[in-house]
């Protein structure tokens, strides 16, 4: 059955168009196919290739395309003539004389780079305007609220005078049009794999948006970018098919802000209704008034709104939770820049520990932290797989569960997030059941029945995995699980 047969769109004046199921779905079908409509750099994003999209270096004596001296990897630049995305702008650049200014600093935000990805969809609009009319034109650019604000005016200076001055599109583009590219591209675009780049996928673009997903959609560089939504859970026809368009794991605060920022909408979603946010309290602060008390929201779409204790009567201002938020974000922002060894690991121990009696467990910036430390368990010196004791063992089990725990809320069903944490706990399960039955505390049958639990995982993981591009990391950890999945199934398989 075709992808399009899984869906219908419908549309309503709060939401505009929406797509529902048009049959009952299971989970991990297919529900459709969508090739973008152009693809490029994410706005500020660091100098990359615009053939494959590595980060390259932006300074001078990076490589640089042949013919119009603007960012390409070495690889890229050897087969100019094999190039597919730098191709038209290419052209253009190079017969207009355009040039890419050197940067300071590879590391930092390109605004240069801003014009490539509008640019590409003036000339897709140019080479394929059957389908510019059919799919594009009807897309929200939130005109009305983008004109004259600062976003508007930086676009107009970079992007809009500098098309069509610098490369001579005048005569072919006019501003207005090239406001409502950048508007289209603001409103609708999705990461196109990585967060440095982006798609205008136009069926992914009808989907509703909803801070609780149904759908969950892979990317596929080695095919032109083409993008393929299968059901996350089970779904129900006429049920309303969800995306997101922000990020799953941060606050309700932080989502709704993005989203009013990018997207023009406050999204009133139930769990963004929901003061304790599906009862995860992914939000909620521990009340220093009272035991056991937890501080929420009043109101959470509402920046403005009071934060009040569950069990006594303190109140504090929206204002003040939000600076507290900014400090604590800020003391884990800078331990990224830390080396990747075992200091920053410790370091993410110890700002863990100190945020524990400010924190719900479960709280956003909890989670982030788990995160970097699920990360660093078992990869640097000293706290590799191998060489942990039991209770860092553990802990690592403790970590990726109480993240399941949240991805199982927001994310519900088969996901890439729970794949890969599904990978990540799977390993401190073996070691940590051999670890014991070698020291004698863990019987033959109940160390078969651990490593059983880990097939398991492992099986589950490699499902989803497998929908995953080969080319990609995730594609390689799907062959690295498979191999691991064999492995474990064959020790399982000896044991009397």
């Amino acid at each position: 059955m075709m992808s399009a047969e899984l869906y219908k769109v419908l549309e309503c004046p709060e939401m505009g168009r929406y797509g529902v199921a048009s049959r009952d779905l299971r989970a991990g079908e297919i529900a459709y196919e969508d090739t973008p409509f152009a693809v490029g750099p994410s706005v500020g994003s660091a100098p990359l290739c615009l053939e494959c999209a590595c980060p390259v270096d932006g300074c001078a004596g990076g490589a640089r395309c042949p013919r119009c001296g603007w960012p390409l990897c070495e690889e890229c630049g050897a087969e100019i003539e094999a190039s597919v995305y730098h191709k038209a702008e290419c052209e253009l650049f190079a017969k207009h004389g355009v040039k890419f200014q050197n940067v300071e600093d590879s590391s930092e935000a390109c605004v240069q780079l801003d014009c490539i990805t509008p640019l590409r969809v003036l000339l897709a609009k140019e080479a394929n305007p059957d389908r510019w009319n059919a799919e594009i034109v009807m897309m929200e650019d939130h005109r009305a609220e983008r004109d004259g604000n600062a976003f508007w005016k930086a676009d107009q200076s970079n992007v809009v005078a500098f098309l069509r001055d610098s490369c001579g599109l005048k005569d072919r583009c006019s501003e207005e049009l090239i406001q409502k590219v950048i508007g289209i591209l603001d409103v609708n675009a999705f990461e196109a794999h990585t967060c440095s780049l982006r798609g205008l996928y136009p069926k992914m673009g009808i989907m509703a948006h909803s801070c609780v997903t149904n759908l969950a959609h892979t990317v596929h560089p080695s095919k032109g970018y083409r993008l393929i939504a299968r059901a996350a859970v089970d779904i129900e026809e006429g049920a309303m098919l969800c995306t997101t368009y922000t990020h799953l794991l941060a606050g309700t605060r932080t989502r709704q802000a993005e989203l009013q920022r990018t997207k023009y909408f406050t999204c009133q979603c139930k769990r963004c209704l929901d003061p304790t946010e599906l009862g995860t309290h992914f939000s909620s602060m521990k009340c220093q008034k009272c035991d056991n008390g937890l501080v929420e929201s009043t109101k959470p779409t509402d920046e403005e709104a009071e934060w009040k204790c569950t069990h006594c009567e303190h109140k504090l201002k929206g204002a003040l939770i939000a600076k507290a938020i900014q400090v604590m974000q800020a003391e884990i922002d800078e331990l990224a820049y830390m080396e990747y060894g075992p200091e920053r690991l410790e370091s993410f121990e110890r700002v863990f520990k100190k945020f524990r009696s400010v924190l719900h467990p479960l709280h956003f910036i909890n989670t982030s932290i788990r995160h970097s430390l699920i990360e660093l368990y078992g990869r640097i010196p000293g706290y590799m797989m191998q060489e942990l004791p039991d209770i860092l063992l553990e802990r690592k089990i403790e970590l990726c569960k109480d993240i399941l725990r949240v991805i199982d809320v927001f994310e519900p069903g088969k996901s890439r997030s729970r794949a890969m944490l599904l990978y990540e706990l799977h390993a401190p399960i073996v070691v940590l059941a051999q670890s014991e039955f070698s020291q004698g505390s863990l019987g033959g049958e109940p160390l078969k029945k651990r490593l059983q639990e880990a097939v398991q995982l492992l099986e589950e993981c490699t499902e989803m995995l497998e929908w995953e591009d080969p080319t990609t990391p995730e594609g390689t950890l799907a062959d690295v699980a498979k191999q691991s999945l064999v492995q474990l199934k064959r020790t399982v398989q000896v044991l009397p």
